[in-house]
């Protein structure tokens, strides 16, 4: 089959189209035959090594020259090909999405999965449309509803609202009856008032940490300010999700996971709450986000569509351009 490979850290660059071997399906395991995977932050941090530390993790992602998967891509939409003995309630033929989790693999023509990461897809999504759910959507829908546990009438901030989990988060917060704030640039203002915010942001106008209002939850995906900053626009008790954060400025020692540590270090000493966000695939969540967007009240948000043989350009976007929404890859 034909896969995006790399064999060392490094830009897009070091991303090629080459002809790799075919997986095949463990017991546990479903072979999907791809029709569209999409980018993520994850692809780019991984690709290039950044931040440094996180090659020293030992978590089966990294590695000290190369990341330890080859192939780039976390989620993914397509067939089912085969299926693992022990695997039941998929078939040959049946149209699924799902996320492979950091080790990556789906920007390739096939993808072998654990069948707790598959769900049938959405059937009024096209594959493309799909692919853009997984990573980003969960990751909002565990932020939300699981770290935050949302109610009806909470103020919620989305901080970075116009990107690949931004989008989501607004769409949730709303489908929990949360009045939202959306902080994103001039530009896309317009994309999420149609996605159901209350009030915008201009980042380039205003700085939301120090305009005086206060939130129940705010949820970061840029990591554009200090700690004391967010926490500042947040209620004595209020909840503060880290999740993502950055654009490439050509390698960083810690990157975000600065901010994140010292959350953690100082989250047992505050009232507030400060969460990390750990997107964990799931099967069961994944049917969960089907069912919200069978019923229409979440929809994913498309900016660009590459081809597989153009996966290093979709990624080079996505690391330096602040797409908006989600980037998916053809295959």
């Amino acid at each position: 089959m034909k896969a995006i490979v790399q064999d060392r850290y490094g830009s897009p660059d070091v991303l090629e189209f080459r002809a790799v071997d075919t997986p095949v399906a463990d017991d546990d395991e479903v072979l999907v035959e791809v029709h569209a995977a999409s980018v993520n932050a994850a692809d780019w941090h991984i690709m290039r090594g950044d931040p440094y530390i996180a090659r020293l993790t030992g978590s089966g992602v990294g590695g000290l020259r190369a990341p330890a998967s080859k192939i780039r891509g976390c989620d993914f939409a397509g067939r089912v090909a085969a299926t693992g003995r022990n695997v039941t309630g998929f078939e040959p033929g049946d149209e699924v999405f799902g996320d492979l989790g950091p080790r990556g693999g789906t920007f390739a023509e096939f993808v072998a999965v654990p069948a707790g990461q598959v769900a049938h897809k959405p059937s009024n999504l096209t594959f493309e449309q799909a692919a853009a759910v997984p990573l980003a959507a969960n990751t909002a829908l565990i932020g939300l509803r699981d770290d935050a546990k949302v109610q009806a009438g909470q103020r919620v901030l989305i901080n970075g609202a116009s990107g690949g989990v931004g989008t989501f988060a607004v769409q949730l917060a709303k489908s929990y009856g949360a009045e939202v704030t959306a902080v994103c640039s001039t530009r896309n203002a317009a994309l999420v008032r149609d996605l159901g915010a209350d009030h915008v942001v201009d980042y380039t106008r205003e700085d939301f940490t120090r305009n005086g209002r206060r939130y129940d939850v705010l949820f970061d995906l840029v990591g554009n300010h200090s700690l004391g900053a967010f926490r500042r626009a947040l209620t004595p008790e209020g909840v503060f999700l880290l999740s993502g954060g950055g654009t490439s400025e050509g390698g960083s020692l810690v990157g975000p996971m600065g901010l994140f540590v010292k959350a953690q270090l100082m989250a047992r000493f505050v009232r507030q709450r400060l969460v990390t966000v750990v997107e964990v695939p799931s099967s069961a969540n994944l049917v969960a986000l089907r069912e919200l967007i069978e019923a229409g009240e979440i929809t994913p948000v498309i900016d660009r569509i590459y081809p597989l043989g153009e996966a290093a350009e979709a990624i080079r976007y996505v690391e330096r351009e602040h797409a908006r929404a989600k980037v998916v890859v053809t295959v």
